[in-house]
């Protein structure tokens, strides 16, 4: 299974997220939200365990730093999706990402990112630009 897709959403007054519908069922138990590259990231309970494993794997051959697999683990909540489909963001996590009322939660093939709105779009055209470019080159194909 694959995330993919952009979707516009909001953050409400109390830190809540409503998954966009596509991506509720996979979803429906714990998930993980961690930071990112200028964002949130939700991650499956399987594929969150898998990064982590990953990374305690490269912290004991000596390739990461043990404060890389340290702050994954500080920083990143878990979450379960209430009824209507609500996760949680921690007001930390909202900080770091600088989220506010208008987000873009959008698929990123193994997990899902939340971004602030002006951020993702500031970026956008960019994004466009590297997948036509990396399809001009053959990759992917």
């Amino acid at each position: 299974m694959a995330f993919v897709g952009t979707y516009d959403h909001t953050l409400d007054g109390k830190g809540r997220l409503v998954l966009p519908s596509k991506f509720r069922s996979h979803f429906a138990d714990t998930a993980y939200l961690s930071p990112w590259a200028g964002c949130v990231a939700l991650w499956t309970a399987e594929r969150f365990e898998v990064m982590v494993r990953r990374l305690e794997e490269e912290v004991r051959a000596g390739a990461t730093d043990a404060n890389v697999l340290r702050g994954l683990a500080a920083r990143s909540e878990e979450v379960r999706p209430d009824a209507q489909g609500r996760i949680m963001v921690p007001a930390r996590l909202q900080s770091f990402a600088k989220l506010e009322r208008d987000l873009v939660v959008c698929g990123a093939i193994d997990w899902i990112e939340i971004w602030n709105a002006p951020s993702w779009d500031d970026m956008a055209d960019d994004l466009d630009h590297s997948v036509a470019e990396a399809f001009r080159q053959g990759s992917g194909i």
